[in-house]
Parts: structure tokens; C-alpha cells; sequence
């Protein structure tokens, strides 16, 4: 059992606040807390409407956890195309989102603020790498199949070439099939943290594409290599936050 919760947080002067969803798991604590960035098929529709969000934080807090998940889309109306979204996406927002999403997870009393983690899958993937690059407090990062991590949006640097900056263990998840992170790509990060003396492990599975483990698109589903993966995540962070 566990309880949830949906509050708003101002960031950076925005008259729109941001969402954050938190989930707690029953006990006094105090728990490990995990910020999970994410996917980008929510972008339009909101936290509470995407299954998948609502199941990550399922599987986090039944492993032990507390998490709290930020709509990292409240920079534009509800109703803006996600295309828009995506082009206008920008680093030093997302960091900002982030730093506050992070305040409130450390604010949560049956946290403890030394053991923390940030996760993500798909987009959330490069906002969890993103993330780590720019909170030196950290213990933990999982990108499960984050694409564009080369990239950056809005000024600055991709986030690739900030990995001597990711102060934890890293765990990645994903498909060789997938075009975005390619099996290149996933070389290329690789060598990256390898470069930047970054502890850190990457689980590639085959007959898996992107989004792999989205239930909800039953096309690009693989339940075992879901439960392989999500098996290998959660005994990550059990590592290195229990």
C-alpha cells in the first residue's frame, strides 16, 4: 500500500505551476527517494491520464521507495501540439524543473535526502542523464532507451558531453533495435562515461525497439524483456540506496 498525491510548485516566476505526482509507500521510513523523469507521450495529455507514468511510480514505490514525478511540459498550454513542445524544448528549464521537483522530494518527511536517484525512460531518459549532470547530490541514475542525449535543446551543451559531471553509478536499459538511442549511439554513451571515469553498466536487449517496456502500445511491448530490465533497475538502486 502506498499513498499519492498531486502538488503544484511555482518555478522560475511561472504563472502556471508545475504538477508534481508524489508517491509514498506506507511506514514511518525513512525511504530512498527517486525523481523519474518523464516519457514524452504524456507531453499533451498530463500525469494522472498516462498509464504508464502511473505504473512506473507503481513499481517504484512497491520496491520500497518514495518518488515524485514533475510535468516538465507546463511551460506551454495543455493544448499545444507536441511537436511544438518538443522544438521549443529547453535544458535550463528542465533543470529548473528538476531542482524544484528535487526540493520537494527531499522536503517529503519519510525521505531521507541522502539517498536519492533520478530514472527515466525514452525522453525522460535524457532528462534523467540531463538531471544527474547538474545535481552533484545523487547516488543513483538509470536512462532506460533516452534518445537525443547528443543534443542539446536551447543553449548550452548536449548532454553527452557532460558526463564527467554525473557524480553516481549509472545503469542503462536498451533495445538493438531501436533507431533513437541506435546501437551507436549507445556505443557513443558508453564511451562517454567510460571516458569520464563514471561507474556504469548497459543492458542491450535483443528483439526490443524503442519504448519497449510501454505496455500501453502493444506493438512495441516485450513483457520479458520488461521484466528483465525492470528486475536489473530496481536491484540497481537497491545497490546502491538501501
Amino acid at each position: 500500500m502506498y499513498t499519492k498525491q498531486s502538488v503544484d510548485v511555482q518555478v522560475n516566476g511561472r504563472t502556471s505551476p508545475m504538477e508534481i505526482l508524489v508517491f509514498q509507500p506506507e511506514g514511518d521510513g525513512p525511504f530512498p527517494g527517486i525523481m523519474v523523469a518523464q516519457h514524452l507521450p504524456i507531453a499533451h495529455e498530463g500525469l494522472e491520464l498516462d498509464p504508464f507514468t502511473i505504473d512506473v511510480g507503481d513499481k517504484v514505490v512497491a520496491a520500497g521507495y518514495a518518488c515524485v514525478i514533475p510535468y516538465i511540459f507546463h511551460w506551454w498550454p495543455p493544448e499545444t501540439d507536441v511537436a511544438v513542445k518538443r522544438k521549443e524544448f529547453r535544458d535550463d528549464w528542465t533543470v529548473a524543473d528538476l531542482d524544484a521537483a528535487y526540493q520537494v522530494l527531499c522536503g517529503l518527511d519519510k525521505v531521507d535526502p541522502d539517498r536519492t536517484a533520478i530514472m527515466g525512460h525514452c525522453w525522460g531518459g535524457r532528462v534523467s542523464w540531463l538531471g544527474a549532470c547538474h545535481n552533484p547530490n545523487y547516488k543513483a541514475m538509470a536512462t532506460l532507451y533516452g534518445g537525443r542525449i547528443k543534443l542539446a535543446f536551447g543553449d548550452g551543451v548536449p548532454p553527452i558531453e557532460l558526463a564527467d559531471r554525473i557524480p553516481c553509478p549509472v545503469i542503462g536499459i536498451f533495445g538493438n533495435d531501436d533507431m533513437n538511442p541506435s546501437p551507436k549511439d549507445v556505443t557513443e554513451l558508453d564511451a562517454a562515461l567510460t571516458a569520464a571515469g563514471v561507474e556504469h553498466k548497459f543492458h542491450q536487449y535483443d528483439g526490443a525497439g524503442h519504448g519497449f517496456q510501454d505496455f500501453v502500445n502493444k506493438e512495441r511491448w516485450r513483457p520479458e524483456q520488461t521484466a528483465d530490465s525492470w528486475a536489473r533497475v530496481i536491484a540497481f538502486f537497491d545497490r546502491l540506496l538501501k
